[in-house]
């Protein structure tokens, strides 16, 4: 503990140092500024309209003040964090050093007063408040100067806003294309009594076309479309007249049909580009679709599955787009490239051409990832070989070699104090359903059926060995974008101690907990997990569920009589096997309160029964709470379960391992963006497990109509640091509430000591974790 607390300290002077040598490079901004040059600091604008709501002008002139260049430098924690990294470069200065190099390269040159061109602004804020309706909008600017920075304010004189009187569709509803667009006349975006808004009408002109895409009109482009405006008729109004411009071509008010569709997958690219001819009559899969694939890689049949594009059907955008999301998603094309040119022989027909170049049939993946988590080290070496389009059917087989070492460096715990660890896993998917019945989700997206097994092999070296066998069939589909399925027919988990050393043993009797780990393990039986989400969405309320049913030897245990409390335990190969069902469901709120800032909260809740030939869940299915992702406020398995005191191993030694058949979470967390990469959260989490049964063992962690009075609570503070390809998360946090001490004295807020050396190594909690915890 003592080293592990030392490496802390370390880390955290290093961080605090790095912090000071920016911070100190940050307050003098203006160093390597000229004489007479001022340090650009803001463009402010500033609406003079009395009777726009104060909401909306407030969202108008953050607008109009993101649309202003260039850009002041940017600050966090009111520093100007990358100026500072600059002037630590050496500013101006052109020296080869490296590190003085690096800082100006990952700096910020100082954005200047003369930099800032006001008439150029002028005249785009006024562009941007007739676009918004303001058509007799004016602008004026002012420079504001304090010492050697400057920004500028612009005052925006929007007068009154112009609003739509009415809209005609003036296109000949008799023609098949202006009938088209005569269908979705009613579902206009354009509406009477709507602000005047540029983008709305751009946004019409997409709509339009957008439906006209799915109509048969492949030439038809938005810019054919011409809404012309007239203000003239007073009162602050607009009349809109949408046409077709006077100079649209023939092609784009004509449908178009399909004709042959040539499908390459086996295209490579040449230097000299795409290019097309014509197979020969016996390369024809079926009429006018032809697949040219001489080598015969590819089952013709499952290839023209994925194939919705029909000859002589209308072109339809959503069937193209279907069929292009389907062809990349089968993960055994680099490339896929279509393309659709006039038919040679018939007017108002498009050939469909489809150049797909496979991927590597063969690969092999290696990863070395380094491990620590609190006072243990290690490192894991893993092989993955993937062989595509295994069977012709674009099926994807894996082989995933694993070793790992992993030992403790700090504290004096020496059981289980490090393990090696490896294995290996076979599997395979088909990129569709394989069932003796015919039942198939939305043709919009790709369903999978999986087959994997695995094996592990695990070393405690002086504690313990295990081998563990697992089996997993099923499927896996989307309904739609937002709902997904997984449904595991068979999930087999076997699981054989071996080799329980006499110290171990010696300590199972002190501390029973241990023998769960050890227990041989067995179940089997299908699961099925349901996920909803909306969060991809631009709304200030989106949601996440993810539901669960997991269940294990119901059926052969009903069968043969299996009672353990009355000792008629039952074996299947020899082992007894569990008997229980298990569901759980994980809920989560995000709520956007500003642009950069949002308010996320999780329940997660857990349930199991287990009985006949089980008394409890086996160890591999067990809840436990705490950690990164849970109550980072407490160890991972150190809580619960229920009242019950965590089990300690010598001075100052925690032994870990809490677990339990039911579990209650809650989390709420406040995130908010600083500046550039770096995001802070203020959290607060709560929860506990409890068991099924009474355990002499753990006294009070059976589940009652107590268990709000022995929920654990937490909180603290996090920063993150977004890389937009991960995100890197660092929490502390410290206990509020101990379920473990006497009820009266649970809330142990008065007992918070920040400047006590052994009050803040007992309970202040650093987590270090890649990603947000929900």
């Amino acid at each position: 503990m003592k080293k592990k607390m030392e490496g802390m300290m370390r880390t955290k002077f290093m961080f605090i140092s790095l912090i000071g040598l920016i911070f100190l490079g940050s307050c003098n901004p203006t160093k390597y500024l000229a004489d007479g040059e001022k340090l650009y600091t803001a463009g402010q604008v500033d609406i003079k309209n009395d009777t726009l709501a104060a909401e909306r002008k407030e969202a108008f002139e953050s607008v109009l003040e993101e649309s202003l260049t260039p850009k002041p430098n940017s600050k966090l924690l009111g520093m100007y964090f990358k100026l500072g990294l600059w002037n630590m470069g050496g500013g101006p200065d052109s020296s080869s050093n490296f590190v003085r190099n690096w800082l100006k390269r990952n700096g910020q040159e100082p954005v200047k007063l003369s930099d800032v061109n006001r008439e150029y602004n002028e005249n785009l804020l006024r562009n941007k408040l007739e676009n918004f309706g303001f058509f007799h909008a004016q602008v004026t600017s002012d420079t504001l100067i304090d010492g050697k920075f400057a920004s500028v304010r612009y005052d925006a004189f929007p007068g009154k806003i112009f609003r739509i009187n009415n809209v005609k569709f003036e296109i000949d509803s008799n023609t098949y294309l202006g009938e088209k667009i005569a269908e979705i006349k009613s579902t206009s975006l354009l509406k009477t009594g709507n602000n005047y808004n540029l983008d709305v009408i751009l946004n019409e002109r997409d709509r339009i076309d957008d439906y006209l895409k799915h109509k048969g009109f492949y030439y038809f482009s938005p810019d054919n479309l011409l809404v012309e405006v007239d203000s003239t008729i007073g009162d602050h109004k607009v009349d809109m007249f949408v046409t077709l411009k006077p100079e649209t071509p023939l092609k784009a008010k004509t449908e178009q049909h399909l004709g042959k569709i040539y499908i390459y997958p086996d295209y490579q690219e040449t230097s000299s580009g795409t290019r097309r001819r014509t197979p020969r009559e016996h390369e024809e899969y079926k009429k006018d679709i032809y697949i040219i694939d001489r080598e015969n890689k590819y089952r013709k049949k499952v290839l023209a599955n994925h194939i919705f594009l029909e000859p002589e059907q209308l072109y339809n955008r959503y069937w193209h787009n279907q069929t292009i999301n389907h062809l990349v998603n089968l993960n055994n094309f680099k490339f896929v490239k279509n393309e659709f040119v006039d038919s040679p022989d018939s007017a108002n027909h498009l050939d469909v051409y489809y150049y797909l170049t496979p991927m590597d049939r063969k690969s092999i993946r290696l990863e070395l990832v380094g491990k620590t988590a609190a006072v243990y080290n290690g490192t894991e070496l893993t092989a993955n070989w993937t062989l595509r389009n295994a069977f012709k059917g674009f099926e994807t087989l894996t082989l995933s070699v694993f070793g790992g070492y992993e030992t403790q460096t700090g504290g004096s715990v020496n059981l289980n104090s490090s393990y090696i660890r490896y294995g290996t896993e076979i599997g395979i998917t088909w990129p569709r359903l394989l069932s003796p019945y015919k039942w198939a989700p939305a043709r919009k997206y790709i369903p999978k059926t999986f087959l994997k097994a695995g094996y592990e092999f695990l070393n405690r070296r002086t504690a313990y060995t295990l081998n563990s066998l697992t089996l997993n069939y099923g499927y896996a589909w989307k309904e739609n974008e937002q709902k997904d399925h997984n449904l595991t027919l068979a999930e087999i988990i076997y699981v054989q101690p071996r080799g329980i050393s006499d110290a171990y043993k010696a300590q199972m009797d002190t501390v029973p907990t241990l023998r769960h780990i050890v227990d041989p393990q067995f179940s089997f039986g299908p699961n099925y997990i349901y996920t909803f989400t909306n969060t991809m969405e631009d709304k200030q309320h989106t949601f996440y569920a993810k539901a669960g049913l997991n269940t294990s030897g119901n059926i052969l245990g009903l069968i043969q009589g299996a009672d353990y409390n009355a000792g008629n335990i039952k074996n299947l190969f020899g082992t007894a096997y569990s008997q229980f069902i298990k569901a759980e469901a994980d809920l989560r709120h995000y709520m956007k309160i500003t642009a950069n800032s949002t308010l996320a909260s999780r329940v997660m809740i857990g349930t199991s029964y287990s009985y006949g030939n089980s008394r409890s869940l086996p160890y591999l299915k067990q809840y436990y709470t705490g950690g990164p992702n849970g109550l980072r406020a407490f160890r991972a398995r150190a809580i619960g379960p229920g009242s019950s005191l965590p089990e300690n191993l010598g001075d100052e030694n925690f032994f870990a391992d809490q677990t339990g058949d039911f579990k209650l979470e809650l989390n709420t967390e406040y995130r908010a963006k600083i500046a550039g990469m770096f995001h802070w959260a203020a959290f607060i989490d709560a929860g506990n497990i409890w068991l099924q049964r009474e355990d002499i063992n753990k006294p009070g962690g059976k589940l009652s109509n107590k268990f709000i009075s022995e929920l654990a609570a937490g909180g603290g503070l996090g920063l993150r640091v977004d890389l937009d390809f991960l995100i890197v998360r660092t929490d502390f946090a410290i206990p509020f509430r101990v379920p473990y001490r006497q009820p009266g004295d649970r809330w142990v807020f008065k007992y918070i000591d920040i400047r006590d050396r052994d009050w803040r190594r007992d309970n202040l909690v650093f987590n270090l974790a890649i990603g947000y915890p929900f």
